[in-house]
C-alpha cells in the first residue's frame, strides 16, 4: 500500500492567503489532490498542517484521512514531511507519495504511472520527469524513511534524492504540471488563465 502525504503546513506568506483553500475550477487545491489520489487508488492519506491549522481544519469536514498538525512548521518542509511519516502505519505501508499542496496539477494517469513504476522497478524513489526536469509528486519506499527522518532539518526531500541516485526511477511524462509550483498571486492568475483555456 502507498499512503498519500499531503504537505500543507506552510504560511503561504507570498500568496497572502492559505494555498490549500485556493481553487481550480470548483475544487480547492487540497480537494483536487485528494480526489486525484483516490482516483488512482491511493485511499489512505495524511494531511500535514501547520500555519493556519485551525482555519484549515474548520473547512475539512469532507476529508476522510488523518490530519497531523506540525507545530514546528517554521522549520521547513523536512520537518513537515517527518510529521507526516510519523503518522504512517509502517507495518501496512510500502511507501508514501509526497504531494506538496502548492503543486496541485497532478492527474490520475500521472499518479498511476508513478505507482506502476514503483511496483515494477524495486526502486525506492520514483519521480516524474518532464523535458529533462524532475517534478512532483515523489514516491519514497519505506526503506527510505530512516534517511528522511535523519536528514538535516534545513534540507528538503531533494537532499535524499541527491544522495541516493541508485534508488531513483525517473518516469518520463508529458505533463508540464509536474513542474508547476503555485507560490505567488501571479502564479495563481497564470494557473487560472491556463485552466480556463
Amino acid at each position: 500500500m502507498i499512503v498519500g502525504v499531503i504537505l500543507a503546513a506552510g504560511a503561504s506568506s507570498r500568496m497572502g492567503t492559505p494555498k490549500p483553500l485556493l481553487k481550480i475550477g470548483e475544487e480547492t487545491f487540497l480537494q483536487r489532490i485528494v480526489r486525484v489520489l483516490h482516483s488512482a487508488r491511493v485511499m489512505e492519506n495524511i494531511l500535514v498542517l501547520g500555519s493556519h491549522a485551525e482555519q484549515l481544519q474548520a473547512s475539512l469536514s469532507w476529508f476522510d484521512g488523518k490530519i497531523v498538525v506540525n507545530n514546528h512548521w517554521e522549520q521547513g518542509q523536512m520537518c513537515s514531511l517527518r510529521a507526516g511519516l510519523s503518522a504512517v502505519e509502517i507495518e501496512k505501508a510500502h511507501g508514501v507519495i509526497v504531494c506538496p499542496v502548492d503543486r496541485p496539477l497532478l492527474t490520475q494517469s500521472l499518479v498511476v504511472d508513478l505507482l506502476q513504476g514503483f511496483w515494477k522497478s524495486n526502486k525506492n524513489i520514483v519521480l516524474p520527469k518532464y523535458n529533462e526536469r524532475r517534478g512532483h509528486p515523489v514516491i519514497f519506499g519505506t526503506s527510505m524513511f530512516d534517511a528522511l527522518q535523519t536528514a538535516p532539518m534545513n534540507e528538503s526531500a531533494r537532499f535524499i534524492i541527491h544522495n541516493h541516485p541508485e534508488e531513483i526511477l525517473e518516469v518520463p511524462v508529458d505533463e508540464e504540471g509536474v513542474l508547476v509550483n503555485i507560490d505567488t498571486p501571479d502564479d495563481y492568475k497564470f494557473l487560472q488563465m491556463k485552466f480556463a483555456q
